[in-house]
């Protein structure tokens, strides 16, 4: 099994804030992330192909009304995914990440952050999440795990930043675009050095967004 410090390592600072790292695990009840009673369907079509996400609408109400105005404006519309995070050794564990990656023309201002203890929902395989620095900074960057990444939930009992990342939808079909993406090359280069041999090279582009 992957050990978690490798995990760590390979996402860099933005999966993981300073206090997360080294934070122990809060185990809490999960909401189940399947479709369900208020969830929005969204429709990415990419240059591989659909992934079709159900959003949260009423665990996560905030962070899926911020989604859904770049769906609404089009504003993702010839977005793309842009990095593939992937665990040293693993075929199919990591993330992918895709936005407007900091385009101040597209980008809206930031939301609040609505952490898992506040939603019920956790970091599981097909999880679509929000990225972020510090608490408060997500806009339009999103990331969908593969693999389950407890990790990535809040923890209150952590030192430090604990408040983990915004899971706010599921993939309900289109994983195996998700795990593609999370296995092409990755040689672009990095701004950013702890995602050096993350960064897709080509990007593969977010055709359209629209809900279904």
């Amino acid at each position: 099994m992957m050990k978690r410090r490798d995990v760590l390592a390979a996402f860099g600072v933005f999966a993981v804030p300073p206090g997360l790292a080294s934070a122990q695990i809060l185990s809490l009840p999960a909401t189940p992330i399947v479709p369900g009673a208020g969830d929005v369907l969204v429709r990415l079509d990419t240059g591989l192909g659909p992934i079709i996400i159900a959003l949260k609408a009423r665990q996560a109400p905030l962070t899926v009304a911020n989604f859904l105005r770049y769906v609404d404006e089009k504003r993702y519309d010839g977005s793309s995914f842009w990095r593939a995070a992937k665990a040293p050794s693993a075929v199919d564990y990591g993330l992918i990440q895709g936005g407007l990656q900091g385009d101040p023309k597209r980008l809206l201002p930031p939301i609040a952050h609505e952490p898992t203890t506040q939603t019920g929902l956790r970091h599981v395989d097909g999880t679509l999440s929000l990225a972020r620095k510090a608490p408060g900074t997500g806009d339009s960057d999103f990331f969908i795990c593969v693999g389950d990444a407890p990790y990535l939930d809040a923890n209150p009992a952590g030192e430090g930043d604990n408040l983990g990342f915004a899971a706010f939808g599921q993939v309900v079909q289109g994983m195996e675009i998700v795990r593609k993406i999370l296995n092409l090359p990755t040689p672009g280069k990095a701004i950013n050095p702890v995602m050096e041999g993350q960064m897709l090279d080509p990007v593969v582009p977010i055709v359209t967004a629209r809900r279904i």
